[in-house]
């Protein structure tokens, strides 16, 4: 009688083709991971409150305005540590060299506020003054956070905007602004080492989706 073999055939090409699609997903988070060291970005070092060669307009790191990319708001109130880190290093930034800092993010289904509420409490309540403050609480993907921020801008008749977000998000974040039109550098706050796979392969999706047009 002639054994079936098929079905164990089935398999091992199941598991190979999902050992290759593993390694191909490996190898497309590990590239995205390569993409944060091409990004030009200027130090806090860079600017001062007085000005340095980068602080003038036509200067390589010129900005007047910076727009901060919103993240979790805990449910208790609290900043989750990625947002926590991105409004510290924009706060550096507006100490260095003051410019508009524009806010930006609506609010989850687990969130107690909308993150640019938050932002923008927090920012006021570390000694930024209203005047150099805009708010975006609507917005739902990066997509519409820099769409909505781009709107403040024009308002405002800014012209160049130093975006700031996680080290792992902030390729895709530049991305987005020159799709829109916006001109613009950027600055990463570092991310937690022990999440470092998590927010890889998850901004490897979202790669992926801003690719296909999603």
């Amino acid at each position: 009688m002639k054994r079936r073999t098929w079905p164990r055939r089935l398999l091992t090409t199941i598991m190979f083709l999902s050992l290759l699609g593993a390694a191909g997903f490996g190898w497309l988070a590990l590239f995205v991971a390569h993409m944060e060291d091409t990004v030009p970005s200027p130090t806090v070092n860079d600017i001062s409150t007085v000005g340095t060669l980068y602080g003038y307009k036509g200067t390589p790191y010129y900005y007047d305005c910076i727009i901060v990319l919103g993240a979790q708001v805990k449910s208790i109130g609290i900043p989750s540590e990625a947002l926590y880190r991105r409004m510290s290093l924009a706060l550096e930034y507006f100490n260095a060299k003051r410019a508009v800092i524009i806010v930006t993010g609506g609010q989850g289904d687990d969130e107690p506020m909308a993150e640019g509420d938050f932002m923008y409490e927090w920012m006021r309540d570390n000694d930024v003054p209203t005047e150099f403050l805009a708010v975006d609480n609507t917005s739902r993907n990066t997509r519409e956070n820099i769409a909505n921020a781009r709107y403040l801008m024009e308002e405002r008749d800014l012209s160049r905007a130093l975006v700031v977000t996680s080290d792992y998000h902030l390729p895709r974040a530049l991305a987005v602004c020159r799709e829109q039109g916006i001109d613009a550098i950027g600055a990463g706050s570092l991310s937690a080492l022990d999440m470092w796979w998590k927010n890889h392969i998850r901004e490897t999706l979202s790669w992926i989706k801003y690719r296909l047009g999603f």
